[in-house]
């Protein structure tokens, strides 16, 4: 894990650009709105607002001050109060007002790993960065099913190899993981070891069993469940194209091979770098 926050760190210093601000796309789920806030900040985060009849909810709120007073703009124009706000894997701008986060996930953001990964940004982000949270954080225990706004949220446990974050089905029809599931290469900081393979194809199976129809995350935005399908696939076809070809050259080529074209190609040798020892 912290082979993973380290490679993670120096890959953002290498590529911090200029912000762009973010854009807003909302999904109608019947008894409630979802809102997803795309930021293209640095680390492709995504931020979301769950919209009940009387009431809002926040997840992952922006980490980038420019994100923030765009999202804190738009939120205060749907005109209603916010219940509560979820902060999950990303901590972010919710300034004093207090947060709901799964068991244990306080105590791991201070630590060593996420604690050292959030330093790390602040030296190389400087004053883009929003200020830290001072609300007050209170747990949610997994697999238990809370209800704001009128939604109902069920806190389920995420990737095994991933932050002890929560996997989170909103509303029985939108399903919120670390990553949103994509029809392209998986990234090493997605998937760092062979027993990461394992850990995000049975918790794609679970978000697919869990019915919902909508899949989001705090890395991506939304998709379908033809992204979930392609994802598994993939990784199963990774895991046996990993047995056959025992080095990066060898597991790199097998891969483009598989995938011609397919989106994300030249992160191939970090992933490969990763799996291969």
């Amino acid at each position: 894990m912290k082979k993973v926050l380290f490679i993670l760190f120096n890959l953002l210093t290498i590529t911090v650009m200029a912000q762009i601000k973010g854009h807003f796309e909302v999904h109608d789920l019947g008894n409630y709105k979802l809102h997803v806030y795309y930021t293209n900040d640095a680390l492709g985060d995504a931020s979301y607002i769950i919209e009940g009849e009387d009431a809002l909810v926040t997840m992952e709120q922006p980490l980038f001050k420019e994100n923030v007073a765009e999202f804190d703009t738009y939120l205060s124009e749907l005109g209603k109060p916010v219940e509560k706000r979820i902060t999950d894997y990303h901590v972010g701008g919710t300034g004093n007002h207090d947060v709901v986060m799964v068991q244990g996930m306080p105590e791991f953001t201070k630590g060593e790993i996420y604690g050292g990964m959030m330093k790390g940004f602040e030296q190389t982000f400087g004053d883009a960065l929003t200020a830290m949270p001072t609300g007050k954080a209170t747990e949610v225990a997994f697999g238990t099913t809370q209800t704001w706004a009128g939604v109902a949220f069920e806190f389920r446990n995420g990737a095994a190899s991933d932050f002890p974050g929560a996997s989170i089905l909103i509303g029985g029809r939108a399903y919120y993981t670390h990553w949103t599931p994509a029809k392209a290469h998986v990234s090493h900081l997605q998937v760092s070891s062979k027993a990461a393979i394992d850990a995000e194809i049975a918790e794609a199976e679970n978000s697919l069993a869990s019915g919902a129809e909508l899949f989001i995350g705090g890395h991506g935005g939304a998709a379908n469940r033809d992204a979930v399908e392609f994802k598994i696939a993939y990784l199963k076809k990774m895991k046996e194209l990993l047995a056959a070809n025992n080095t990066v050259q060898a597991f790199v080529e097998a891969m483009k091979r598989a995938y011609p074209g397919l989106p994300g190609e030249a992160g191939l040798e970090d992933l490969g770098k990763a799996l291969c020892q």
